[in-house]
């Protein structure tokens, strides 16, 4: 999963990348510190992951990784060039999610790009630059030779709908990509403004990633702060992309976690670990990872009868542990 980091620039953009990733990321009190993007590949924090592993015994632990992508900061007019412009919306297509920042804290050294702090409306700033850079294409598509009567429909109501003021629908559409509001907020405010979803506070995650885990742990609960901000914010990503998370245990060499859309079967579980599972499919064993904890491996498992067969069809739950049988 690859997920863009948006909003107005002095945002806080590249603190709270610095504070999901541990990264180096310049940050400063002025606009367009980063103009080509910081990249970081992290880890998917998961307790259950180091359950299942310790409870078969194996030490090498492969979780789930999330790509972020720390992007410029956007102005007013970013569809018709301003700031970086193009380069801005460019960025922007190479992600599969866009986390978007919006500024909820007041500073007298740090300036507002619009003078004052009003999450809204820089939501709204946001969200119509990447509307009119979406109906940019649709008129451009339009405009293009030899599209054929569907191609011409489809693009047309794009078009019509993008006007409206609502987002695409083309998956190569800016608005059609899943948007996730975070607000980075004063230390010690746990309120989240509308219209974010949560919020943190980007400079003590920041600070705190610089921490022992334990420094961090205690300066976390003398804050108030329920889990870390990487923790939340994947989470909430799961949650709004519609993901779930399966195990995989290789015999006594690894425990491995890979995200899957929910709903997804079998058969799409296996196509996620290998192509020649997929192709080769016979069936899966499975088993609820706190099932497996429980009793203590596969074998006391399968004697319980907890452990279960199940065909191409069969659709995967949240946290499960699977042994794919393919030929």
């Amino acid at each position: 999963m690859k997920v863009g980091i948006v909003g107005l620039p002095n945002a806080g953009k590249s603190t709270l990348f610095n504070a999901l990733t541990g990264a180096a990321a310049q940050a400063a009190e002025y606009p367009f510190t980063t103009v080509e993007p910081n990249v970081a590949v992290v880890p998917v924090p998961d307790e259950r992951l180091d359950a299942v592993a310790g409870t078969l015994g194996i030490e090498r632990r492969v979780p789930e990784r999330v790509e972020f992508v720390d992007i410029a900061g956007l102005v007013r007019g970013a569809h018709a060039g301003e700031g970086l412009g193009n380069r801005f919306l460019g960025h922007i297509r190479e992600v599969d999610a866009l986390l978007h920042v919006v500024r909820a804290f007041e500073s007298g050294t740090v300036a507002h790009p619009h003078g004052e702090v009003d999450p809204r409306a820089d939501v709204e700033v946001v969200e119509a630059e990447l509307l009119m850079a979406d109906l940019g294409t649709a008129e451009r598509r339009l405009e293009a030779k030899k599209l054929s009567p569907e191609e011409t429909r489809h693009w047309t109501e794009e078009a019509e709908r993008l006007r409206r003021g609502e987002p695409g629908r083309d998956p190569d559409l800016l608005t059609a990509k899943p948007s996730l509001v975070v607000a980075n907020a004063e230390e010690g405010d746990a309120g989240v403004p509308e219209p974010a979803s949560l919020a943190v506070c980007a400079r003590d995650e920041a600070e705190l990633t610089e921490m022992t885990p334990d420094e961090a742990a205690a300066m976390r609960a003398e804050l108030g702060i329920e889990r870390a901000a990487l923790e939340a914010v994947i989470r909430a990503g799961y949650e709004l992309l519609g993901l779930i998370t399966f195990f995989t245990a290789v015999g006594e060499k690894e425990v491995r976690a890979w995200s899957l859309p929910r709903g997804a079967t079998a058969l799409d579980a296996a196509g996620r670990v290998h192509t020649d599972m997929r192709e080769g499919f016979i069936r899966a064993e499975a088993i609820g990872w706190e099932e497996l904890v429980e009793c203590g491996s596969f074998a006391a498992a399968r004697e319980r009868g907890l452990l279960r067969t199940e065909g191409r069809d069969y659709v995967v739950g949240d946290g499960e542990v699977l042994t794919i049988k393919f030929a």
